[in-house]
């Protein structure tokens, strides 16, 4: 869509146009200097230290088992994972006597494991006592310690991470001082590829031709919208009063009901066929003339807020004010009163029920135009009409419901339904703070001289050693470390070529400029190394860049560059403080969003949509993105207060606006928006609590008890089930009679083949079929039957509902803390960890202290030596 908009207004771009032969002689010649760019990087990247380990053999002497823990391995693991019987692909026949290698190592690990879990031995099989039980998890732990401290590591290649789309976004952002609202440069990419829920993993990232290409558009879009305007843009006022056509299907109502002299909203966004859901402005569909901030003024009313119809007809509650939204649209992304696929919302404005003024400051680029919404508006009005007039008979004249048409008239000009009315619009810009702009200034930096701060940007008579100057320095802010004198000259040789070839100054810079983003330096994260004391590390610049792309999900700022060049950030109370820094910076949301998304997969929220006949109110509330954002804000206080991590298993508060705090079932907030609430029913405590959660686990139509126990198991506890036997179904076909999901599931467990992994995936699935597939809670099924979510867990721990699962899960919270720690590492260092990686992890966990505070968490992962190491 963008490319669609950014050629349909090229030419409004004056001498920033770039016509489409130079276009394509530009793009092919640097397709050559690029691959050669790339080229030269792979064999450079020979060289950079590793980020997987092979290993040697450890001292046999020092992890040797002891016969007594053999002898209790065959006495009480015998029976199903010796002789040929090998449940779970186990054949302790063949397990070594020492811990000599990693592959012993891990099957160690997984028998202490169970032993702590009470998941084995089975609990029809001969059961250890409790002192023999210690006693071998002692030793076991012993050796196993003992094996990490002697592990000797032989270096390997590392795996070099390319920015996944959202930190190049980022980073595009932060490297332009661009306002990214409305312009995505990665909206034609191929979406990300994902391990384990994780887009930030280095093997999963590839460059394609396709997306090297996709790259060179994208870095024409970029460079096009930095460096221009060339004239400063003059403020202009529109004002329109009358003539406000909005929509064929009711313009043919308010052409005969008010003769168009104002906008009428009736409909919410999210409405499955809208009518009345957008208010553009049609004699302002070309939009705004340039990129800028904009003074709105409007003059609205809030109509019939209270109305004579029963409430939960309509989905509104009459207490609530009705809230006008502004969003942007663009005429040749599509119809602008139906969605568009960018329509940021711009403000949101709580409306009086009385014709008053209103003022707004919002950001539009060149081509947008504001549009008007209805956040808590009517749901579908379209099918709204005639029921209105069906249910409320006696208050229209006969026959007002003969077709849609009639109805519509009858239900708009003679009914009181909630809408809001817009009399008049004024739009003011653009608001020109700064001249030249901050992108300008960052793309062009002292190529700019004192004549720039004119009204247009002329001037371009540099000499060649300034425009070398200068690309060196931009070469050096985009690879986020000191550009070598090697890529500096590659990237000068092209300027100069350019410069042979006819371009002038200007665009030979802009086209070297196109170059240096789509480089190997700028879309791969640095992964260089030093050695210290014999071992190797990342060196500073690349731990600043691995830092910030944690947290920030983008590149270093000012500070962390500066200590980067002084080797600072390499000091761990240096390193420290600014976790605290970066954690407070507002750009820490992008790591709450990006962790929630990799660790729970919140990103796929709303990608099996719910049935909206069965559940209209997840649409007529939006209740998609407030789930989204309770679990964001749940997250995010944890971090910011440094509360205990427990909390995400079980706590007392949570975070809701109107809507959700309705689906809960609990007392509203009184202010507009999300606000922290005390849970007096323990059922909502925690993440297993929150409809992010429940509607994931969902098919959009009914509940799955072996989804949502496996999301427990795999997420939260880090003990992920094996997949099921290929020749298995998903469900046993012989569930004729069953008339609950527990009944089928029962029969399903009878099959041998499925009830190792049933026995644990459950239990826990049935304490949550209380929660429907969007998270409302409920105690029966469809035609009365009960619900029971009592179960018993593998170790013979019983709990009749949500709130003692919670607690039975506390009681292994070593696991808990063992499964977040793992995940935040692996988001941290882009790249999965394994049991290899469980001595650090433990470490982590050890200097995070007893409380487990989520930001001591995190500041504990950063000061790790995995995430300091390549």
């Amino acid at each position: 869509m963008l490319r669609l908009i950014a050629g349909a207004k090229q030419a409004k771009r004056g001498t920033n146009v770039i016509s489409r032969s130079r276009l394509t002689k530009f793009t092919l010649r640097a397709l050559v200097f690029i691959h050669c760019v790339w080229t030269g990087h792979e064999s450079e990247a020979q060289s950079v230290a590793p980020a997987q380990q092979n290993t040697k053999p450890a001292s046999l002497t020092e992890t040797q088992i002891t016969k007594s823990s053999l002898n209790f391995i065959s006495l009480y693991c015998g029976d199903c994972h010796r002789g040929g019987e090998n449940e779970g692909d186990r054949d302790f026949d063949l397990l070594e006597t020492a811990i000599s290698d990693d592959s012993s190592l891990v099957l160690y690990q997984e028998i202490i494991d169970q032993l702590n879990l009470g998941r084995m031995p089975p609990r029809d099989s001969k059961q250890p006592q409790p002192g023999e039980r210690l006693a071998f998890i002692k030793e076991i732990t012993d050796r196993i310690r003992e094996y990490h401290a002697t592990r000797v590591s032989n270096p390997s290649r590392t795996t070099l991470r390319r920015l996944n789309s959202r930190e190049y976004r980022n980073t595009i952002r932060d490297l332009f001082s661009m306002n990214m609202l409305m312009f995505d440069p990665t909206y034609d990419f191929p979406r990300d590829q994902t391990r384990d829920q994780f887009d930030n993993q280095a093997e999963t990232l590839l460059i394609s031709g396709h997306l090297l290409q996709a790259y060179l558009d994208a870095a024409d879009q970029i460079v096009r919208r930095a460096s221009g305007p060339i004239d400063k843009p003059q403020p202009a006022t529109w004002n329109f009063t009358d003539n406000f056509k909005q929509q064929p299907e009711i313009d043919q109502v308010h052409g005969k009901t008010n003769g168009f002299t104002h906008l009428t909203l009736y409909d919410v966004i999210h409405a499955d066929k809208h009518e009345g859901a957008y208010a553009p402005i049609h004699q302002f569909a070309d939009g705004v003339p340039s990129d800028g901030f904009y003074d709105i003024t409007f003059e609205a009313e809030a109509m019939n807020r209270e109305h004579p119809y029963d409430p939960d007809f309509l989905g509104i509650n009459p207490d609530e004010p009705l809230r006008l939204g502004i969003v942007a649209g663009h005429r040749d992304a599509g119809t602008l009163h139906l969605p568009q696929p960018i329509e940021p919302l711009l403000a949101q404005q709580v409306l009086e029920d009385r014709r008053r003024f209103y003022q707004v400051i919002v950001w539009l680029d060149e081509g947008f135009t504001p549009r008007f919404t209805f956040p808590n508006g009517l749901m579908d009005a379209r099918n709204l009409w005639g029921r209105l007039i069906r249910k409320y008979p006696d208050q229209f004249p006969p026959g007002s419901n003969q077709g849609i048409v009639k109805a519509r008239y009858n239900a708009i000009d003679l009914g009181k339904l909630p809408h809001i009315r817009i009399y008049e619009v004024k739009i003011e810009g653009p608001i020109v703070e700064t001249w030249p702009t901050t992108s300008q200034r960052a793309i062009f930096g002292e190529l700019l001289d004192s004549e720039s701060t004119h009204s247009r940007l002329d001037g371009w008579m540099r000499s060649a050693e300034d425009y070398h100057l200068q690309l060196s320095k931009f070469t050096t802010k985009a690879f986020r470390r000191p550009a070598s004198k090697a890529e500096t000259h590659r990237f000068i040789e092209f300027f100069e070529t350019q410069i042979e070839r006819g371009a002038s100054g200007k665009e030979a810079y802009l086209d070297t400029v196109k170059a240096i983003l789509c480089s190997p330096g700028c879309l791969y994260l640095d992964a260089t190394t030093e050695k210290v004391n014999g071992k190797t590390w990342l060196s500073p610049h690349a731990l600043a860049s691995r830092l910030s792309y944690f947290l920030w999900s983008s590149a270093p700022d000012t500070e962390l560059i500066q200590l980067a060049n002084e080797g600072k950030i390499l000091d761990s109370n240096v390193l420290k403080s600014q976790v605290d820094r970066m954690l407070r910076d507002r750009k820490s949301q992008a790591f709450i969003e990006g962790f929630l998304d990799s660790w729970l997969g919140l990103r796929d929220l709303g990608s099996t949509p719910p049935d909206r006949r069965l559940f209209n109110k997840f649409y007529h509330k939006d209740l998609d993105q407030a789930m989204r954002r309770e679990t964001q804000l749940f997250t995010s206080y944890l971090l910011s207060e440094n509360l205990p991590s427990d909390q995400f298993l079980d706590s007392d508060f949570t975070f809701v606006n109107a809507s959700l705090a309705r689906h809960y079932g609990i007392r509203e907030p009184s202010p507009h928006g999300f606000q922290k609430v005390t849970l007096t029913e323990r059922n909502r405590g925690g993440l297993l609590g929150q409809a992010s959660i429940l509607t994931l686990t969902a098919n959009g139509l009914e509940t799955s008890p072996v989804v949502r126990g496996v999301l427990v198991l795999r997420h939260l506890l880090g003990l992920p089930p094996a997949p099921p036997p290929p020749d298995v179904e998903p469900l046993d076909p012989d569930i004729r009679g069953a008339k609950t999901i527990r009944e089928q599931l029962g029969k399903h467990r009878d099959n041998p083949a499925c009830m190792t992994c049933h026995q644990d995936i459950d239990p826990i699935g049935f304490a949550l079929e209380n929660f429907d597939p969007i998270g409302g809670f409920r105690s029966e099924y469809a035609k009365g039957r009960p619900i029971d979510a009592s179960g018993e867990l593998p170790d013979g721990s019983r709990f009749t509902n949500l709130v003692e699962l919670k607690q039975e899960l506390l009681k292994r919270k070593k696991f808990f803390h063992l499964a977040l720690a793992k995940q935040l590492l692996a988001y941290g260092i882009g790249r999965q960890t394994d049991v290899l990686s469980r001595n650090q992890i433990e470490t982590i966990l050890k200097q995070t202290g007893p409380n487990l505070g989520f930001r001591d968490l995190v500041t504990q992962t950063v000061l790790s030596d995995t995430f300091r190491k390549p």
